[in-house]
């Protein structure tokens, strides 16, 4: 069978997305391309969703910080991007999903828009309601280990 010719070929976009979530959170990449799925269906029903055609490219994730290239056809990018934002759990573990950008090619994308996070947590005790409590520390953001799970809070939250 012969290729077509690049004319008739279909275009992407790749689209940068940064997760985070708690850090006891396990997930992999069929579970994040399940859920990215069943939102465009929710929101661009079966038409648009095919029409987008959204596809997790490439997916790394580890303790509640995870990085994704979601492939895309160009035109719906618009879509794409509505989709991905509609994601607000992959399985039980509630994310945070934001789109870092869009780009023309893979390469593109990964040195333009990911790979800048530090991805070693540092774990700590900090202050919180009253009690000194274990804590995952990112950036300025502090995840804290309490009976009934994790609560995030920023340093202003902590002493």
């Amino acid at each position: 069978m012969k290729h077509l010719p690049k004319h008739l070929r279909p275009r992407w976009r790749y689209l940068a997305v940064d997760i985070e979530t708690a850090p006891d959170a396990a997930f992999d990449r069929g579970d994040f391309q399940r859920a990215l799925w069943y939102a465009a269906g929710n929101l661009l029903g079966d038409a648009g969703s095919a029409d987008a055609d959204l596809t997790v490219f490439a997916f790394g994730f580890a303790d509640g910080v995870g990085e994704a290239i979601v492939r895309a056809r160009r035109g719906e990018t618009d879509a794409a991007r509505a989709a991905i934002a509609c994601v607000d759990s992959v399985g039980e573990d509630p994310v945070g999903i934001v789109v870092c950008g869009i780009s023309g090619t893979v390469r593109a994308c990964e040195e333009s828009y990911l790979g800048d996070r530090d991805p070693s947590p540092i774990e700590q005790h900090v202050t919180f309601a009253d009690d000194s409590r274990p804590a995952i520390c990112r950036d300025d953001l502090a995840e804290i280990s309490m009976p009934d799970g994790f609560v995030a809070a920023t340093e202003l939250d902590t002493h």
